[in-house]
């Protein structure tokens, strides 16, 4: 669910739904490594996607001597990458295009270095997101590179992080964004490993 307010303007509703299958490999050593293939059915909605999406993600992990040194790199390929319905997207407004979806293939990467120190966990955090296309004539490409730091504690079964990320870069995003996420992650399956969660 996105709720947003800019500019007094009021955006709500639901983003795509997802599903996925992954693998993932022991390389040894406090290494490990990953491929999940996703996919995101279209939904009639303000703030989703108006295109199903093809969702393959690759990562790279250390996760030895409590560190969490991991690189997550996402592709998305959008089956539409122009439709009859608006999107939240820099299309430009023309009597030839007017108002119409803007979906452009895209890639983000994340990217953490924390460490464990007892129960807590500390560390910068950072993603990189940019468009791959150019949907229609005219289309401006959006791409960013934001910045910041995680804080998370672990109450028995349960971790729960925060962070937070400013831009340091944008491009035709209309400005500068500040994020903040908090979540809580309960590790399902053997009680007595050690929970290690890449973003």
């Amino acid at each position: 669910m996105e709720v947003g307010v800019q500019d007094t303007t009021y955006i709500s509703g639901w983003f795509n739904p997802y599903a996925d299958i992954q693998l993932a490999w022991d390389l040894g050593r406090g290494w490990g490594a990953s491929f999940l293939l996703g996919y995101y059915p279209d939904i009639d909605s303000r703030v989703a996607f108006s295109s199903a999406t093809l969702n393959p993600r690759f990562a790279l992990s250390y996760t030895g001597d409590h560190w969490n040194l991991t690189a997550n790199v996402i592709f998305g390929y959008q089956f539409d990458q122009v439709t009859s319905r608006p999107q939240v997207s820099p299309c430009p407004v023309s009597p030839a295009f007017p108002s119409n979806g803007c979906n452009p293939h895209y890639m983000n990467i994340d990217l953490t270095a924390t460490k464990t120190f007892g129960k807590w966990e500390l560390g910068p955090v950072g993603y990189y997101s940019t468009d791959l296309s150019t949907p229609i004539s005219g289309y401006q490409k959006q791409s960013q590179f934001a910045i910041g730091g995680l804080v998370g504690y672990e109450f028995g079964p349960a971790i729960l992080q925060a962070y937070v990320t400013t831009d340091v870069y944008q491009k035709n995003y209309g400005g500068y964004d500040t994020r903040g996420w908090v979540r809580i992650i309960v590790p399902v399956g053997n009680a007595a490993a050690t929970p290690t969660i890449a973003r």
